[in-house]
């Protein structure tokens, strides 16, 4: 048995739903972008796992057993997404008691980053010396112009 070509895309799909969602303002759309990538993720660990096969029991041909370490790793991967939604559930919860809503805010200095970059207020400040006017880098300041 092969891997399935639609699983591989199905996992891909939900990646991609889950990344846009994740670029959202709102927490709950952020968990939901969370868990579909996350059961995105999830299902390609079990698709390149390769095909199914019988339990690891003493005397089975070594060509007919099943890898266990992906259904491992998606077990845990499981238990990790789980608490992560938890978290992010919580702190929706938080966010709509305190403010009403569960959008994430801008931040302060991002928004005076923003301000200043479209007021172009950092280029004022800029003076262009001339090469008499340049600090000696070379020697760490300490050479003829600056004094000796």
């Amino acid at each position: 048995m092969t891997p399935s070509l639609a699983l591989a895309v199905a996992g891909g799909v939900l990646i991609a739903a889950g990344t846009y969602l994740l670029l959202e303002r709102s927490l709950m759309r952020i968990l939901a972008g969370v868990m579909l990538a996350g059961n995105g993720v999830n299902l390609l660990f079990l698709v390149a796992a390769g095909p199914a096969g019988l339990g690891p029991i003493v005397g089975t041909p070594e060509d007919e057993i099943s890898d266990p370490l992906p259904q491992a790793m998606v077990l845990t991967a499981i238990v990790i997404s789980l608490a992560t939604s938890a978290f992010l559930l919580a702190m929706s919860y938080r966010s709509f008691q305190l403010e009403g809503h569960d959008e994430v805010a801008d931040d302060v200095e991002d928004a005076i980053v923003r301000r200043r970059a479209e007021a172009d207020l950092s280029s004022e400040a800029y003076v262009e010396l001339t090469p008499e006017e340049q600090p000696d880098t070379e020697s760490g300041g300490r050479g003829e112009r600056a004094g000796g």
